[in-house]
């Protein structure tokens, strides 16, 4: 059986219109032809919403006694029985009488659903459970009838019935809404503009994210990966570098001229070095992003701005908010420029790429001035012992091997040497060793390369394993390096 169709009317507050639009759709569809039954519906003695119902078939309601008191609810049983195309139920979030097949209203509705009958519904924000306790800050009024969101977000249809609060007040003013009797306590109370200004903000907040959700499903089942501008979302690469602050403070302004959104991302490296983790920098500037507004994200990739382009698109981000690269030419030149990349791999998106202050530029360039800092991870006692490691390897090797010279080739010996290398390069780091293999190169050279004892070398094939052995340690030295901090 083809499951039916749910129409919601969702309302900032109560009165500003949900029944009569619902009664006005089923009017509607029934001057056409539709089979339509009026279900359930609440007029609470407002006299416009009850001419509407007109010539609508009402089903008759079920009685239920309770506590020595009869009450009326909607007879699901027979809604079904009587089979129509569409079914008018008011009040998605009431609370059936104790005695009734179903808890709560939205039940039945889902039982009239999976008899494949269509159902238009009504429902008022502070109802949903997600911003229930918000409602009650800003109201200070505990709603006990609730709904579960995932409910409302399965509806087929949500229309928002608008209304300004100066329009519904008006309205209450006017006896459309309430008796006379409570009229004032109602606009002194729960209807003063404040509330309603923040419940129908929170209203079309709600809608605007649900809306969202169906463009996302829309965009992944027709394949669509190029972001469509239907508002702006702005994306800041945060580092935990200095001068971060001032480059998500203007994202933010950018996010707020737009009326658009902000998000921030930080990229980890997946090669799992030790400090890989989020630092206190990067925790500081999650916490200024949050402040001002924007969702946090953390990607861990090994490709930077692959990673960047690629979230900017999942979560359709019209606008990439980079700083400057703080990079050396040297280290572009070996390395690449992320923000090059970021450029090639973004494709629609617009991207910014925001200088830094000058004093965030001699803070780095103080930082750059400390040659290979990446090896000062390594704590003081590893350093000394793999001084120790190349201060005391080498020289026994190199006189073991003088000693038995003639029972190794240059190349044998090389390899001996650079296992002295590895070994120095995974307990001190690839400053050391680098060190080491230059003075293994020396040695190699001075000791067992012809002629002996003295720096210069006769054969050319000589000389290019040496300069081979030496770049093969650098090399390797790196690597281990990596490994020993994994």
């Amino acid at each position: 059986m083809v499951r039916g169709q749910l129409r919601l009317y969702l309302g900032a507050a109560p009165g500003v219109g949900k029944t009569f639009a619902m009664l006005n759709e089923g009017r509607r569809r029934h001057d056409r032809g539709t089979d339509v039954v009026v279900g359930i519906v609440e007029t609470h003695g407002r006299a416009r919403t009850a001419e509407q119902l007109g010539d609508l078939e009402l089903v008759p309601r079920r009685r239920i006694e309770y506590r020595g008191s009869e009450f009326e609810e909607m007879d699901v049983d027979a809604v079904i029985a009587r089979r129509p195309d569409v079914v008018l139920v008011d009040e998605l979030a009431h609370t059936n009488i104790p005695g009734s097949a179903n808890e709560k209203r939205w039940q039945d509705v889902e039982q009239l659903l999976a008899a494949g009958i269509d159902v238009i519904s009504t429902l008022n924000i502070q109802h949903l459970e997600s911003v229930n306790d918000v409602v009650e800050r800003i109201t200070g009024v505990k709603q006990r009838e609730t709904i579960p969101d995932d409910t409302v977000r399965r509806a087929d249809q949500i229309e928002l019935v608008d209304m300004t609060p100066e329009a519904l007040r008006r309205r209450m003013a006017h006896g459309n809404v309430y008796k006379s009797d409570r009229i004032d306590a109602a606009l002194a109370n729960y209807f003063r503009p404040g509330n309603l200004a923040a419940l129908r903000e929170l209203a079309l907040l709600w809608l605007a994210d649900r809306v969202d959700e169906g463009l996302e499903s829309y965009r992944e089942r027709h394949n669509i990966t190029e972001p469509w501008e239907t508002r702006e979302r702005v994306l800041v690469a945060i580092t935990g570098a200095p001068g971060t602050e001032a480059l998500i403070r203007r994202a933010a302004r950018m996010a707020q001229r737009s009326h658009g959104e902000l998000l921030g991302v930080h990229v980890r490296n997946d090669d799992g070095l030790a400090g890989g983790g989020r630092s206190d920098a990067v925790e500081r500037h999650r916490q200024l992003l949050a402040d001002l507004g924007g969702e946090y994200h953390e990607v861990v990739a090994s490709d930077i701005a692959a990673a960047l382009a690629e979230l900017a698109r999942v979560e359709n981000c019209t606008q990439l908010v980079l700083g400057a690269s703080r990079r050396s030419r040297w280290s572009e030149l070996m390395r690449g420029s992320v923000i090059n990349r970021v450029i090639r791999l973004s494709g629609p998106i617009d991207l910014h790429v925001i200088s830094q202050n000058k004093d965030d530029d001699a803070h780095q360039l103080r930082l750059r001035g400390r040659f290979f800092r990446r090896g000062s991870a390594l704590a003081p006692r590893r350093r000394l012992a793999g001084l120790a490691v190349a201060a005391v390897g080498l020289p026994l090797l190199t006189f073991w091997l003088s000693r038995v010279r003639g029972q190794f080739t240059l190349g044998s010996v090389l390899l001996l040497f650079l296992l002295v290398v590895v070994a120095t390069a995974a307990v001190g780091g690839p400053l050391l060793a680098i060190a080491t293999a230059v003075v293994a190169f020396m040695c190699a050279n001075y000791y067992f390369t012809p002629p002996l004892h003295r720096w210069t070398i006769d054969q050319h094939e000589n000389l290019l394993a040496l300069i081979v052995f030496l770049v093969v340690a650098a090399v390797v030295s790196a690597f281990v390096d990596a490994a020993a901090r994994r």
